[in-house]
């Protein structure tokens, strides 16, 4: 699936560029756990209970949206499990945190040379000249 969801900001460093500092503790939360996953009430507690450190709180909802979110950009997958209420996502990454840097190199430099195929190839070739 094409992603519409990242902006990259220049200006940031690390997965600050696209995750916001909630996103940054779900998602290594997540690689953290790996396959065995967590439901979107775990990862709301656990990014609570760091942000608590700093006087901050994200609502649940905030979390549920990020994580389908990152289903639906294909950096997460769930599997669904019945409980109280009916069925629950538990959701997993596809890739470790190393992955999921490969991974968002490989979809922002494919996306530049879809739309500036020739500025790109430039770029890249000035780039590796000088490693």
């Amino acid at each position: 699936m094409v992603s519409t969801f990242w902006k990259y900001c220049t200006f940031k460093q690390g997965l600050e560029t696209v995750f916001r500092g909630y996103h940054i503790i779900a998602m290594r939360y997540l690689w953290e756990i790996g396959e065995e996953g967590a439901g979107s009430g775990k990862v709301w507690l656990h990014v609570n209970e760091v942000l608590q450190e700093k006087g901050e709180t994200k609502s649940r909802s905030s979390i549920i949206f990020f994580l389908n979110d990152m289903v639906d950009m294909d950096i997460l997958d769930f599997r669904e499990k019945t409980g109280k209420g009916g069925y629950h996502r538990i959701y997993y990454p596809k890739f470790d945190e190393a992955g999921f840097k490969e991974h968002l190199a490989k979809t922002i430099i494919s996306k530049l040379m879809t739309e500036f195929q020739d500025e790109t190839d430039e770029a890249l070739r000035k780039i590796l000249s000088t490693m």
